[in-house]
């Protein structure tokens, strides 16, 4: 029997049975990814496997290096084959890793290759898949199409001119592409040598003349307002923790204006301006009826030598140890004094904080919207069997699983659409399992409707994307 087979983590007859019939057949609607618009744009076809399945593969690259595998094989100079064939021979090293699955449920599902990948199988393995690479279903449209992706949203900086979304929506793409708004580069006061020529991006994107904080807030206003008529109805945050050091709005006046001519702000002064400048983002969020994102808790670019040497998202990011809780609390709590508290889905990458998530979010639901505060999926080093079961349980155990919005790629490979298969498979395991201890009535009945919603249709009624 191949790896990749029917029960593929599924464990009793009942999880087969939810799975077949409620979600396996489910579409996509992918919320969250870091996929370029412009390949989405271009159609792009990708030359070769190792174009398509290792480039900017974080993942990936960590587990090279795990393998004593040099960085020339990693993101230097070594040919395609030979990053390639470097990985293959990385891959049998990875057992009880989630890359060791993702990486045959890929090739299956995208090659139909049920053989294991090693350095033996790895040429056979090349020629085949670099063959199919060819043909239009695997390019960037037919692989959307192919895994019935009816909605997904981008992750873009404010200070993008959006042209690939524009391009995008006069194609013939039936997948609905829409941009959300990142707005992290404008907390980053700290650091006047970012900032201000990525101010200065944002200048030119907004045609608006930057010299103040109100001409800021003024830019961002207005780029907020192109994304939405882009069909944006999704922002998100990447932030260490939450910022709720609030300060007035001369004290942020003051601090962006010694930013802008260069003068880095303290630990205190940015605490500070990154808190009134979140306020903002949650105002013009609730303004429009958009949903928030919070991805809170990672390390990010903690080697400083490897950062100079191949920049950022390259690998080498960990988990982080803040205290969250306090300033994630206080941060809801002012917005929803202000009125202004939109739909927010919360995510978290150290999982000592999965029921203290789970639990804030029970805090902030208004008993008008279903599941208003979300805890978000398994992300990052938690986007695995075991981390998403502890996301389900904590969710489960202190609110309404059967509100939750499912799964999202939060990837930048188009070879990532199984993990929504993954997870369909492990909450179906779950959920199975439950039923055949009696912990949960034996009711396709009851709980079929509830694995659909997971899986795609409570998504799609909570975010409110067009058709």
């Amino acid at each position: 029997m191949p790896f990749i087979n029917e029960e593929f983590l599924l464990n009793n007859r009942t999880a087969k049975r939810l799975y077949r019939t409620f979600a396996e057949g489910e579409p996509i609607l992918d919320y969250h990814c870091h996929l370029p618009p412009k390949d989405i744009a271009d159609n792009r076809q990708f030359r070769d496997l190792a174009e398509i399945w290792l480039e900017g593969d974080h993942y990936k690259l960590r587990a090279m290096r795990a393998n004593g595998i040099g960085e020339r094989y990693c993101t230097g100079d070594a040919s395609p084959y030979e990053k390639f064939l470097a990985w293959a021979g990385a891959v049998p090293h990875t057992l009880r890793n989630p890359l060791y699955h993702w990486t045959h449920l890929e090739l299956k599902r995208y090659f139909g290759i049920d053989e294991l990948l090693d350095e033996q199988s790895a040429p056979r393995i090349w020629e085949r898949a670099n063959a199919l690479l060819g043909t239009p279903d695997l390019r960037a449209h037919g692989i959307l199409s192919r895994f019935h992706v009816t909605h997904l949203c981008t992750t873009d900086d404010p200070a993008d001119d959006l042209a690939g979304h524009r391009a995008i929506r006069a194609s013939s793409l039936a997948t609905r592409v829409y941009p959300a708004f990142r707005p992290d580069k404008a907390l980053n006061v700290q650091l006047p040598e970012l900032f201000n020529p990525w101010l200065d991006r944002l200048a030119a994107a907004s045609n608006v003349d930057i010299g103040c904080l109100q001409d800021f807030t003024d830019a961002l206003r207005r780029r907020h307002d192109d994304f939405h008529a882009l069909g944006a109805r999704l922002s998100d945050h990447g932030l260490n923790r939450c910022y709720a050091d609030f300060c007035s709005e001369p004290a942020a006046a003051t601090i962006f204006d010694r930013a802008r001519n260069g003068q880095a702000a303290g630990p205190v002064e940015h605490a500070q301006f990154a808190s009134y400048m979140m306020l903002l983002f949650g105002q013009l969020d609730a303004e429009k009826g958009w949903t928030k994102q919070l991805h809170l808790g990672a390390y990010r670019s903690a080697n400083t030598r490897r950062l100079r040497e191949t920049g950022p998202d390259t690998g080498f990011d960990s988990i982080g140890d803040w205290p969250q809780v306090a300033a994630l609390g206080a941060y809801l709590d002012r917005l929803e004094m202000e009125g202004a508290l939109p739909k927010t889905i919360i995510y978290n990458v150290n999982p000592v904080d999965d029921y203290a998530f789970a639990t804030m979010i029970g805090n902030f639901q208004d008993g008008k919207i279903a599941g208003k505060i979300q805890f978000g999926s398994g992300w990052w080093f938690l986007d695995q069997k075991e981390g998403m079961e502890w996301q389900l349980n904590a969710l489960s155990n202190t609110g309404l699983l059967s509100r939750f919005i499912g799964m999202i790629t939060d990837s930048r490979s188009f070879m990532s659409y199984p993990r929504h298969e993954y997870f369909r498979r492990v909450l179906c395991n779950l959920i199975g399992g439950d039923m055949e201890s009696g912990l949960i009535p034996d009711s396709d009945e009851l709980v079929g409707p509830m694995i659909r919603n997971i899986c795609y249709r409570n998504a799609q009624e909570y975010l409110g994307l067009g058709d």
